[in-house]
């Protein structure tokens, strides 16, 4: 089973293909359409010195006419609570289809994102101006999305990076060690794109509530600051660590 689930995920024409057992908790957002599979679904805390500070639930379907990347991140501190989502619609080539984020408290706000030719073209609105937007970006719709606050799309991007640089050897991705691959993103939330670059960091053993794990050690660095994160045997993300010392793990 193993094996063919890496077999599954390594192919870039079937990216977000699952069988049975990658199967998690049924999406009670919205239903199901006939013939998707859950490819990932749960939970992540987002923690800061050590003291849990937001969720993030997410969810991933895949069919056969493409996937559906859903996400809710809510944050609490104080009095002050913040809640977003976002739906991802990509084609089974992976392009993008559509996105769109909300953002419901504090504040009212939107973005969508669509291919057009050679552009993606965002639209968008903010609390303090009601009147709506549009910005275009010359860029392809094979292009990344990578939200903020959503740390699900992260699990995407290292697919990618699986995807494009890794061999499957004996049933498991083998990577190149510390050989860097850089990827075109957009980041709708701040309305703007640049490139990042991820890399192998080899295996390493983690402690994640109390228990050692040895897990694959990934790195992203860009101009916004340099993530590290782990995946396991199921190519899974299960941490992620900020080099300003957010951290992210799986529940």
């Amino acid at each position: 089973m193993k094996l063919r689930l890496v077999r599954i995920i390594l192919s870039l024409a079937c990216i977000f293909v699952c069988v049975g057992d990658f199967a998690a908790a049924k999406d009670k957002e919205k239903p199901k359409q006939p013939g998707t599979k859950i490819v990932d679904s749960g939970t992540f805390g987002v923690f800061s010195s050590g003291t849990r500070i937001a969720t993030e639930t997410f969810s991933i379907e895949q069919g056969a006419t493409g996937s559906r990347i859903s996400s809710q991140f809510k944050s609490a501190q104080g009095e002050q609570v913040a809640e977003q989502s976002s739906e991802m619609q990509l084609a089974p080539s992976t392009d993008l289809r559509s996105y769109e984020w909300k953002e419901t408290n504090p504040e009212k706000m939107m973005a969508s994102v669509v291919p057009n030719d050679t552009f993606l073209v965002e639209t968008f609105s903010n609390g303090a101006d009601s009147k709506v937007h549009d910005q275009n970006f010359l860029l392809p719709a094979s292009t990344t999305i990578l939200d903020d606050y959503f740390f699900i799309h992260r699990e995407l991007l290292a697919w990618k990076y699986l995807a494009s640089a890794c061999k499957q050897t004996g049933g498991t991705p083998s990577c190149p060690l510390h050989q860097k691959v850089q990827f075109g993103t957009l980041n709708p939330h701040e309305r703007n794109s640049m490139a990042v670059a991820i890399e192998f960091a080899g295996r390493d053993k983690v402690s994640i509530r109390g228990s050692e794990l040895e897990l694959s050690k990934f790195l992203l660095s860009s101009e916004n600051g340099d993530w590290a994160f782990w995946l396991d045997d199921r190519l899974k993300l299960v941490r992620l660590l900020s080099d300003g010392g957010t951290e992210v793990v799986r529940d």
